[in-house]
Formats: structure tokens, sequence, C-alpha cells
């Protein structure tokens, strides 16, 4: 244990979360600032700097992932995969009625009325699907736009709810905005469907504008607070902008299963846009946000002049743009490098708003997204990306279900946030520091700790495909095993530089010291066995246990 306890300290590192990097000009609170454009993509194009693109716009490097990228280029890459589209939810989002299953049916209820397709099948697309960016895009914007399985356990509704975030992660935001609000998975969990005029329901409307648009307060180009004659504050909204808001949303139901009548509770259909309801429906004027929706507006026109509210208002360029660069990039992004995303979610140099596809080929070919990394930049890697992260490094094969017995455990279920502000806020501060943030630090309690390192342990030192939690689950028709390969570990032999190369690359972005390194292989070099794929497989799992339990792995730069 004490070549082991070694290698851990050697793999450790000072520093998580940090500011942006790059050396980008900051604003001074008044609106974004002149500041370069984005540079291209470096002459020399390393390794290292593929797989950190890698990090930022897939769920792991993987080293076919990283020759595809040095092929291309950046910008190459990140276009082929703009144009990318293989994943889908769409075959789960048929809905049945809630009485479908009799309440003793444990492999029905978990089929309809729970998380667990739905996830198998994020997991599964992470680990092996082609569109990887659109899936983490998609990830993202989840994390922005909150329904969760912990108020409704509609298996079809998580499916078509986070559909709209896989067609749409390169549409526009506006339709985003537009197919949530009418979801009536959405309509449940934040109280819209069956809002009446008589007491209108003013969660959706709040939450609308408070974490899926502009926020609460109204912000600068560059993300800073825009500030009144006192040097408070300037809010977004009031509490009468909110009633307005909840008047223009009401008179909608579910649509129901077959047709079935609205006053049928168990025939609910939470994949389909909710229908009207005229009676419940306000018809009186309706102000917010400086918009007027007159008096006798049909439903639908009321509806779209709460989106193009929220969408055109001048806080959503900037509150979109940092949420995007922060789960994608970096925790802390510099005010410069905010103002440049939001500028291209304003006008995506054509004239539209909302282009996702321009902001996120922005955000990523940004010069402080491809610079070279600082001992301040990057980010806490969550739960979700340190699974698929180690899995993906591995080389897995997977239906998904062995990553949705881990999640729960690792603090963070996905679609089942606890609560509409998601798992955790963007604005986490980093324990210790007074300026910076960590979002996903909010996770990182001693729990957890313990929790993802013996996770670790499990699928690398205890990681054998034979492992029971691997096996197909007979209570799943959906189910078709997962497998680590260790074919092509154990295809290296005795080489154990090049595993411990090919360990720096994944991993680490070929940033490890030749101590590291060296530590790396004193901890495999003790283990040995008659059976030379045997004994390949061990050292490359005890490696992998090394560097995937340190922190230089849960901190991408």
């Amino acid at each position: 244990m004490a070549v082991l306890s070694a290698a851990l300290g050697l793999l450790a590192l000072a520093g998580c979360d940090g500011g942006g990097g790059g050396g980008s000009p900051s604003s001074s609170g008044g609106g974004i600032v002149a500041a370069p454009s984005p540079t291209p993509t470096p002459v020399v194009f390393t390794d290292g700097d593929a797989v950190r693109l890698a990090k930022q716009a897939s769920f792991g490097a993987t080293p076919d992932m990283v020759s595809r990228i040095k092929t291309l280029g950046a910008t190459g890459w990140v276009d082929e995969q703009l144009a990318a589209s293989t994943s889908t939810y769409a075959d789960l989002a048929v809905e049945v009625r809630r009485d479908f299953c009799v309440s003793t049916d444990t492999i029905c209820n978990r089929a309809h009325f729970s998380r667990t397709p739905v996830a198998m099948r994020f997991y599964a697309n992470a680990i092996a699907g082609s569109d990887q960016l659109r899936q983490r895009v998609a990830f993202a914007l989840g994390q922005m736009v909150v329904a969760s399985e912990a108020e409704v356990n509609s298996t079809a509704g998580i499916a078509a709810f986070n559909q709209i975030f896989l067609t749409n992660a390169f549409g526009n935001y506006r339709d985003i905005l537009s197919q949530v609000t009418m979801l009536g998975y959405m309509g449940d969990y934040l109280d819209m469907a069956d809002s009446n005029k008589s007491g209108p329901s003013e969660n959706y409307a709040r939450e609308l504008l408070q974490l899926f648009s502009m926020g609460p307060d109204a912000l600068n180009m560059d993300g800073s607070l825009k500030r009144d004659s006192a040097g408070a504050a300037i809010p977004n909204y009031t509490t009468d902008d909110i009633k307005g808001v909840a008047k223009a949303l009401t008179g909608w139901t579910y649509a129901r299963v077959g047709g079935a009548a609205i006053t049928d509770g168990n025939a609910r259909d939470y994949s389909k846009p909710m229908i009207t309801v005229a009676t419940r429906y306000d018809t009186t004027q309706k102000s917010f946000l400086g918009t007027s929706v007159a008096a006798g507006a049909a439903q639908d026109a009321s509806v779209a002049a709460v989106v193009d509210a929220a969408f055109n208002n001048p806080s959503t360029a900037p509150f979109v743009a940092r949420h995007m660069i922060v789960h994608l990039v970096t925790a802390n992004p510099s005010p410069a490098y905010v103002g440049r995303i939001a500028a291209v979610f304003a006008d995506n140099g054509s004239g539209k708003r909302g282009d996702m596809k321009a902001v996120v080929r922005a955000i990523l070919l940004d010069s402080e997204a491809r610079s070279a990394p600082t001992t301040t930049s990057g980010k806490l890697k969550e739960p979700v990306l340190l699974m698929t992260a180690l899995a993906r490094a591995i080389g897995f094969t997977t239906d998904g279900y062995v990553f949705t017995t881990r999640d729960t455990s690792l603090g963070q279920p996905v679609f089942r946030a606890p609560s509409v502000f998601n798992f955790y806020p963007d604005d986490f501060p980093l324990p210790g520091s007074t300026t910076l943030k960590s979002p996903a630090s909010k996770l990182l309690n001693t729990s957890n700790v313990l929790r993802w390192h013996n996770f670790v342990y499990d699928w690398t030192v205890s990681g054998d495909a034979t492992r029971s939690e691997y096996a197909l689950d007979s209570g799943l028709p959906m189910s078709s095993l997962t497998q680590p390969l260790w074919a092509s570990w154990e295809a290296y032999g005795s080489d154990l530089d090049a595993m411990v190369s090919r360990i720096d690359l994944v991993l680490f972005a070929n940033t490890l010291s030749q101590a590291q390194k060296d530590a790396l292989k004193a901890a495999a070099t003790p283990i040995t066995n008659t059976d030379v794929n045997i004994q390949a497989r061990r050292r490359a799992q005890m490696m992998l246990y090394v560097a995937a339990s340190s922190p230089m792995f849960l901190v991408d730069r």
C-alpha cells in the first residue's frame, strides 16, 4: 500500500475550479467592452489540445476521438459534431394510462412510470453515441430548464421533455422555451396544467423568468449586474409581471391518452403538448414585462407573447451564455468571454437571435476555451461526467442500466433533480475562495467523495467483465448487459509505458510529469500472473484506479 499511497500523492493537484484563463480582457460594468475575436485553431494542435476539446464537448475522451479531432482540427471537428444527430428518446415518449400497470407489477411500473428507461438510453448514448456534442449540450440545457421525476414519474413525459433538448440543441432557444412551456410533463411539474382564471398558478411563470430565461436581475451583456444610481441590482421583473404572465398562461390541460375525456385523471398524456380549456382562460387584458396582450386574444397568442417577452429580454442572452459556458468549458468565465457568447446569442451574424448552433460553436472555438489551461481554469467533474469519462477511457459497451444504479448513490440521478434549481447552482462558491465558483462542488461532500472513490475502485481494480452489477437484468426488457472492454488493454502485454501513455492522454491530456508516470508504473509493476492477459489487465486496472481516483482526474482544465 505504500507504493499506492505514493502514487496517489504524486497525482494530487492543488486548486480546483477557477478563473477563465486565456488572458481575455474584462468588462467594467456598463456592458461589454471591445474584445478580440476568437482566435483560430493553433497551428500546432497537439493531442493534449484535442483531449481538452473532447472533455468540453463530449462525455469523455477516447483514443479514436482524439485522433479524429487531430485530423479535423477544432473547427472541423466541432462543425462535424454540429451536423451529427443519432441519439433519440422519441420511441420512449409513448404515454400509457396511469392505471396501465397493477401496483404489484414492478417491471411494468419501472418501464412506464420511472426515469429508468430514459436514463438508460441517456447513458448508453453517452458512452457509445456518435453525436457527443449534441448530447452534452442537451444535458446542459436540461440542467437549466428543469423538470424532474421527483415530482412527475412519467417515463414518456421524461422522454418527451428531454427530446426537446436533443432536437433543439443546435436549434433556436425560443423553440426550446415554447415547447417546454406547452409540454404536459412541465405542465404538471410547475402547475401550468389546469391553471384557472379563478386562481392562476404563478409557479411556471416565476421559474420561466427566474431560471429558464432572463434571471432575477438585469444583466449587462458580459453577465455583470446592471445597477441603479444607488448601486443596487435592478430586478428584471416584479410581482405584477409574474401575475400577468400567470394570467396569460391559464386555460390549458393535459392531452389525454386515447382521446379520453379531460375529466379522466388516469389518462393524462405527459408526452404531448397541452390542450385548451376555453372556460378556464383569462380573456381580460394582460400586462407583463412591458408587453400588453389585448382582451379577447387567443390562448396561443397569449402564450406566444409570454415566450417572446422572456426570450427577447436583454438579460436572456448573457444568462443563457454563461450557463452554457459553465457547463461546457469553465466554472469562472471572464466577463469578456460571456460577452462574446451573449453577443452571438443576440445576433448570430445574420440577424437571428437565439441560434444555439452559433452559440455552441462560439463557446467551443473561443480563445478562452482553446487557450492553454492555467492553474485556475476549468471545472470540477460532476458525478455523471465522472462515470462516463471513466467508462469511455476504459472502453465499455452498455445498455446504461448499471449507470442508473450508480448515479443515485453519487448524488446525481439524471432526470431526477431534487428541485427546479437542479442538483447545484451555477454560482456555488469554491470552498476556501471568496471569488471563485465551483458549481459541482455542492455534490462533493464527505460521503460522496468516499462513494466516488469506491466507485472508481469497483470499476477498475474490481472491474472484470464478470462483475455482478454488469449482468443483464432479467426484470428489464430493455436490458442488454454491460461489459468493460479490457481486451485492448490486455493487448499491451508487459508494455507499461504504452498503458501509461494511453492513461496520460485520455485522462490527463498529456499533462503528467515523469514522476507521476513513474508512480503509475510503480503501482502496477508488483502485479504478476502466469497468464499474460490477466497480468496486463490487472496492471491496467491498478493504474486506472490510481489515476481516476486522483484530484487531477476530477478536475477538467
